[in-house]
């Protein structure tokens, strides 16, 4: 991997000596000033990176992206003590060694001094570029694309590290700390003398659980709420502690009467009639969505499905699933695969919302990541019939 010498990296240490200052060049004998003199692309040995990172140590790491880090930044120094950042990809981040080759020769032909925009990388499933800033993302969605319950857990773990710890630490570098019992160096120093060691540890175990590679080693959410109620000191709102103003919630000027009789907590007034209207609505919107479908009248399946989702107050994976297959009728996989993804978080386990998202990802050329889906689509599907005959 190449290197370049930024004009930052001949700032002095405060434990260096100061230097004597440069002379000036001398113009009449045709020396050139700093503007005309453009770093060299410089070249370097695995060897030297590797002894410019102490080994590529995990305490030199500043950021991690991908799935289980197919490519890490490193901070470092080179040759007369030059103050570098040092990226290190993976095998599978480039699929193609001769492309990256090729690739690496094109920048050094362009004389182009600054490696800016290196932040893409490539895909190495379908060779598609992708930003590799996903600070947040759970290491599924980056395996699979797809999105599940544990999945909000892994973006709560991330959340509460950058709380104690003030900055954004690499996960699998934050479990190499916690379990080499190094807890308090994870946290904030500028939080030193406000919290007890105690909860301190509690907070940031409860972190790395959150943190874990498998998606069936995290915690649930009833965990999460066990774990941090013992932990609240104070009975204070937020807004009190953060010495905000709380701006007083106004009721709409229209209510229902059941809206109005609510707000007047009056139980006697409740409306059960307009109630159940409202029920009878919602009914009748999924009746005309099923007799669209039905008669293959997809762009109206699509409309009454569409107004029955904003209708209902829990998700139905069927209609997901219809509506995701009157989009793919209509020549809409990006839409379809997204109510298919819904119906499998309504049912994770129904073989035809993976069946379905598997049509939808060959329909925009995703062809590995169909086929991923159709086997998943089979596993359950045997399982289910497995247990009907047991």
């Amino acid at each position: 991997m190449g290197c370049l010498q930024s004009k930052t990296a001949n700032v002095q240490s405060p434990d260096q000596e100061p230097s004597q200052p440069d002379s000036k060049p001398d113009l009449a004998n045709g020396e050139q000033t700093d503007q005309d003199q453009v770093p060299a692309f410089k070249e370097f040995g695995l060897a030297e990176l590797r002894a410019a990172t102490n080994g590529f140590s995990s305490e030199l790491i500043v950021s991690e992206s991908g799935e289980k880090a197919p490519n890490l930044v490193y901070r470092g120094k080179i040759r007369s003590n030059s103050l570098v950042a040092i990226k290190r990809f993976s095998k599978q981040s480039w699929p193609d060694p001769q492309q990256f080759v090729a690739e690496a020769a094109g920048v050094g032909k362009d004389g182009d001094p600054r490696l800016s925009s290196f932040g893409l990388m490539k895909n190495s499933r379908d060779g598609k570029s992708y930003s590799t800033n996903l600070a947040y993302t759970p290491p599924e969605f980056l395996r699979t694309g797809r999105v599940i319950p544990e999945s909000v857990i892994y973006s709560y773990g991330t959340v509460l590290l950058d709380l104690l710890s003030g900055k954004h630490i690499p996960p699998s570098h934050a479990l190499d700390l916690i379990r080499g019992k190094n807890v308090l160096l994870v946290m904030d120093s500028s939080l030193e003398g406000q919290y007890a060691n105690e909860d301190a540890t509690a907070l940031v175990e409860l972190a790395s659980k959150c943190l874990q590679y498998e998606a069936r080693d995290r915690p649930d959410v009833k965990f999460l709420l066990t774990a941090v109620a013992p932990l609240q000191k104070q009975e204070v709102a937020s807004h009190v502690l953060m010495d905000l103003t709380k701006t007083p919630v106004a009721l709409p000027t229209t209510l229902s009467p059941l809206g109005k009789a609510c707000a007047r907590m009056d139980l006697t007034a409740l409306s059960f009639q307009e109630w159940t209207q409202q029920v009878q609505d919602m009914l009748n919107t999924k009746k005309f969505g099923d007799i669209a479908f039905r008669d293959k009248d997809f762009k109206s399946a699509v409309d009454y499905y569409s107004k029955l989702v904003s209708m209902m107050s829990v998700p139905s994976g069927t209609v997901f699933v219809r509506r995701a297959l009157s989009y793919l009728m209509l020549g809409q996989p990006e839409l379809a695969l997204r109510d298919a993804m819904q119906a499998q978080v309504c049912l994770p386990e129904w073989p035809t919302a993976f069946y379905l998202q598997a049509l939808a990802l060959s329909k925009l050329g995703m062809e590995t990541d169909a086929q991923d889906m159709l086997n998943d689509g089979a596993s359950f599907e045997a399982k289910k019939l497995n247990s009907w005959r047991n």
